[in-house]
């Protein structure tokens, strides 16, 4: 039996914009055009009044005229999308992106070695709202139609799982509208031939079904109202990898600061490394320019590891290498490939290795992180880099 997870970022632009101005956290405001245009996302504010998604502005105006709205801003968008579809792949390589803000991930054999289904999706949360400022809702199911449809139940901010044995119960009551794949004009014909829940449409006779809206996608709703879907969730190609990565508030040249938030990245992605109990051989260093122009260096290490400064090591030696003068950088990523599982991989100790060294003492402070909170236990140079 399959696990599939859909993962949705909330009011996804609205979210992103609010990192930037937290004072309208509570206030109705959209992105998109202030009087013409259309809303792109709105916030759940403004949702209250009615704007959604779509509406044109002079629509959303009337709902609320002292709403405030925002210019889109899609090279800020890209860049958080990339960095959650980075949390992602530290769960499972079979990650398929379903738009800038939604995916879908195939947990089957995550599930058991990385914890239960509803443990990793909570974790996943957590792990977008520290890194990413952001909320999503995350549904859980046998298949990508229950997920999604769990995911959209479970907004905002929420997760639902529903196994295998709860599909019908929890499909069946809900409006034939919520049915995903059912839009306007299919609902409005479902319900001039008296449907109006998805339980009345999976007791309809197939053979009605077609003659309505044709053998194909007559049959298909036949199929989507007992929750049946065999469509798979489709990997972008790639090694899986666990990774990070930070966007500077200004672009800067200054090394101290590249280098702290080098040390930032690498500190997280290593905390990923050993909650899903994996060792990477392959670092990646990732930077983006201030023109938007990236480059990517790669270095294989000896041996595998999860040690904290054995990747910075290795991202600040790809760094040097790349000689640059005073190149000014708007983004850096760290990324770790040649994964291998944790209990299967053999560590060669050296002679003046101690009893417990820098994995023990990095173990101890995941603990009182995810005790405390992600501010309970740093590296003392970033207490003087603040976050970017």
């Amino acid at each position: 039996m399959r696990v599939v997870t859909h993962v949705d970022m909330d009011a996804f632009y609205a979210s992103v914009e609010l990192r930037r101005r937290p004072e309208l956290r509570d206030v109705p405001m959209w992105v998109g055009g202030a009087e013409r245009g259309v809303v792109l996302s709105a916030n759940y504010p403004a949702r209250a009044f009615g704007v959604r998604g779509g509406m044109s502005s002079t629509q959303a105006r009337r709902l609320c005229p002292h709403a405030v709205s925002l210019p889109p801003d899609f090279d800020a968008y890209t860049e958080v999308s990339a960095g959650v579809v980075a949390i992602f792949e530290t769960f499972t390589a079979h990650v398929e992106s379903a738009s800038i803000d939604e995916a879908y991930l195939d947990l089957t054999g995550a599930v058991g070695t990385a914890g239960s289904a509803v443990a990793i999706g909570e974790r996943l949360r957590a792990m977008v709202a520290d890194e990413q400022q952001i909320s999503c809702s995350v549904g859980i199911g046998p298949n990508k139609l229950i997920a999604k449809m769990a995911s959209n139940a479970a907004k905002p901010d929420g997760l639902l799982e529903v196994p295998p044995a709860a599909v019908i119960g929890f499909l069946h009551p809900q409006p034939v509208e919520n049915l995903i794949g059912v839009g306007e004009s299919t609902t409005a014909s479902l319900h001039r031939l008296g449907i109006t829940t998805i339980a009345e449409l999976a007791y309809l006779p197939r053979t009605t079904l077609q003659r309505a809206f044709g053998p194909r996608a007559g049959a298909l709703l036949a199929e989507l109202a007992w929750g049946r879907d065999s469509s798979r969730v489709v990997a972008r190609p790639g090694e899986r990898g666990v990774g990070c990565q930070e966007t500077f508030a200004r672009d800067t040249d200054d090394r101290a600061t590249v280098n702290a938030e080098l040390l930032r990245v690498s500190v997280k992605v290593t905390s990923r490394m050993r909650a899903a109990g994996v060792l990477g051989r392959t670092v990646t260093l990732n930077l983006r320019f201030a023109d938007f122009s990236t480059i990517s260096r790669s270095l294989t290490l000896p041996s595998p590891t999860d040690i904290t400064d054995e990747v910075y090591d290795a991202a600040l030696a790809l760094y040097a290498r790349l000689g640059l003068q005073r190149a000014r950088i708007r983004r850096v990523g760290v990324r770790v490939t040649g994964l291998v599982d944790r209990a299967t991989a053999y560590l060669q100790p050296t002679l003046d290795s101690p009893d417990h060294g820098w994995r023990d003492a990095e173990r101890a402070a995941d603990k009182v992180i995810r005790r405390f909170g992600p501010g309970a236990v740093q590296r003392a140079v970033l207490t003087r880099h603040h976050r970017p």
